[in-house]
């Protein structure tokens, strides 16, 4: 029996990096935005942050307005992007750690450890009606902590399988998934929407999509990376293919 339909979140900040990188207005990533409705995303997901090195403010509604499609916004949980997102109204938010100097996000937030600081932002983003996610570690006390600080959805971090099949260690990558598994299950149980996203590529997502307890995967560089070479409508319509095949 086939697995109900897995949402596909298309991240398209890396498009507004290519497009910064240069100045100017092309790149532009609400024209990404639309490209991915039409190529069979389910939602698009962006991220604000603080040193605006990817996606403006001015891209908040253009992006709105290009695809129609439901706005997933990430964000630090800051009083700034608090103000940003009150204003904004996405359909969703998904609190991410951030820091400046990394790269990219770097692991999950650790709810446990700053459960008194991120749960009133889980809630007056919850009260402004945008559905919270957050954005942490495979790992079950998180997920009990996002419970328990009210989240209705949480986001589990897949860079470390990643970056274990990629590396060779098979047997790292098994007990990475077997967590994954685990984290999406304890999720379940305790009445929570999961999620699953970071670093996923045609190589990799299939096993991740197949975890019955998933309702969306948040997929961007690899798919921006994949769109110079193949464009950017046939890169994603082939990882929704390996998504659906995952479910069969």
């Amino acid at each position: 029996m086939a697995l109900p339909h897995l949402r596909l979140g298309v991240n398209i900040d890396h498009v507004a990096t290519i497009r910064n990188a240069r100045g100017g207005a092309h790149p532009d990533p609400a024209r990404a935005a639309a490209i991915a409705a039409q190529s069979g995303a389910d939602g698009i997901t962006i991220h604000l942050r603080e040193d605006r090195r990817h996606i403006r403010d001015s891209d908040l509604e253009a992006v709105r307005n290009s695809s129609k499609l439901p706005i997933n916004l990430e964000m630090a949980a800051t009083d700034e992007m608090l103000e940003i997102a009150l204003n904004f109204r996405p359909d969703a938010t998904c609190l991410v750690p951030e820091k400046r100097e990394e790269r990219t996000t770097e692991g999950g937030l650790d709810v446990a450890r700053l459960h008194n600081s991120v749960s009133p932002f889980v809630r007056q983003l919850s009260d402004a009606g945008s559905r919270v996610s957050l954005f942490i570690e495979p790992d079950i006390v998180q997920v009990a902590v996002a419970e328990a600080i009210g989240a209705p959805v949480v986001e589990l971090h897949t860079g470390k399988y990643v970056e274990l099949v990629f590396s060779g260690n098979e047997t790292g990558a098994d007990e990475e998934l077997t967590r994954l598994r685990r984290a999406a299950e304890e999720g379940v149980k305790r009445g929570l929407e999961v999620h699953a996203g970071h670093g996923l590529t045609f190589d990799t997502v299939k096993p991740v999509a197949a975890i019955p307890e998933l309702i969306e995967l948040n997929i961007g560089h690899f798919l921006m990376g994949e769109a110079i070479f193949v464009g950017l409508e046939t890169a994603i319509r082939q990882m929704r293919e390996l998504m659906d095949e995952a479910r069969k």
